[in-house]
């Protein structure tokens, strides 16, 4: 029996599956990705409840998901190893008053493997390349690499659930929206009218350099005539100071802005232009038009573009190893790729704003 051979075992009745959980702790990225095959799942299984469980505060990703019934929730850690172990211990204890019929562990690791194996789920679903995949009683293979959500239905594969269309979803509250516009009006920006840059990424080894994207920001103002607002999540502030105090124009600075605010913001703008990060992914949701700047990461499994038209990225081979952060790419690669973005001849790139 090779690895693709294997099936669910012998008693899997898919209509007798009525409670579902899956598995994917986090980080935020990871936890949206992972919600691409939740449609799916439900349509598949149509009687059933879906369940999620996932890291606080990376459960904020999947927060009024239509297709996840409910989601089930880790606090962060405190109190070292004896509250992290007394954590667990009452996660397990809630698992398994669920009663659940299947579990799927999108996450593969050993942090979410015990909980699978210790859930007192009938079936549990779970990757046949790690060691420790005995616990799995129905094992999925990955295909061949491509974009990460797209990827993520292969572990559907031995229930019979192939890989279809999807879409991401990240349900802007009125309230934020409503704050973003008020914002907006009070700084003079129009919908579809500005142009978001978002410089920081909580990784150092993903920003591409602050004094490129000075040079990229000021000359979308300068050539472009669109006005640039600087976004920044927490802890990203200075990222975003940096490259202000190197531009030559003067840029908006946004304000502080929560996980929702922000995506309400890049849900208004002409154009997003950021690192390979998280955001990248959450403006998938909003079909705002992106150009994200690879470094480290392989674009075929981290970039939309793959999936979606109105995604863009640039990327140079072995551009990491300049060791400047540059990637590779300078600043008239951006503003090149930017301007053929922008082209109103260009169909292909143009998408209805929602404003």
């Amino acid at each position: 029996m090779t690895s693709r051979d294997y099936s669910p075992p012998r008693g899997f009745d898919k209509n007798s599956i009525r409670k579902i959980l899956v598995i994917q702790l986090g980080p935020f990225g990871d936890g949206l990705l992972t919600t691409a095959y939740f449609e799916a799942l439900k349509q598949f299984f149509p009687e059933s409840k879906l369940h999620y469980l996932i890291k606080e505060p990376y459960h904020r990703s999947a927060v009024r998901h239509p297709f996840v019934d409910r989601l089930v929730t880790i606090p962060q850690s405190s109190g070292g190893l004896l509250g992290y172990l007394t954590e667990r211990l009452r996660v397990i204890k809630r698992l398994r008053a669920e009663k659940y019929d299947l579990v799927i562990d999108s996450q593969n690791k050993p942090s979410s493997q015990y909980l699978t194996l210790f859930s007192g789920a009938r079936f549990r679903l779970g990757y046949d390349k790690r060691v420790s995949s005995w616990v799995y009683n129905i094992r999925a293979s990955r295909a061949p690499k491509r974009y990460t959500a797209s990827r993520r239905f292969d572990i559907l594969r031995p229930l019979g659930i192939e890989e279809q269309p999807f879409q991401l979803y990240f349900p802007i509250p009125e309230e934020c929206q409503g704050i973003i516009d008020r914002w907006l009006d009070a700084q003079g920006l129009y919908c579809d009218q500005f142009v978001v840059v978002a410089p920081g990424s909580r990784q150092a080894r993903k920003k591409w350099r602050a004094d490129h994207y000075a040079s990229v920001a000021d000359r979308i103002q300068t050539e472009l005539d669109l006005r640039v607002v600087l976004l920044w999540a927490p802890e990203e502030e200075e990222d975003a100071q940096a490259v202000a105090r190197l531009m030559t124009t003067a840029p908006v600075l946004a304000p502080p802005t929560s996980l929702e605010e922000g995506v309400a913001l890049i849900n208004r703008c002409r154009l997003l232009i950021c690192n390979d990060s998280g955001l990248n992914h959450m403006a998938v949701t909003t079909k705002t038009t992106t150009l994200a700047l690879f470094g480290p990461m392989d674009p075929l499994s981290w970039s939309p573009s793959t999936m979606f038209d109105h995604h863009h990225h640039l990327y140079v081979p072995g551009g990491v190893n300049s060791g400047d952060n540059s990637f590779g790419i300078t600043p008239a690669m951006v503003l090149d790729k930017v301007s053929d973005i922008l082209d109103p001849s260009s169909t292909s790139n143009a998408v209805e704003a929602d404003c």
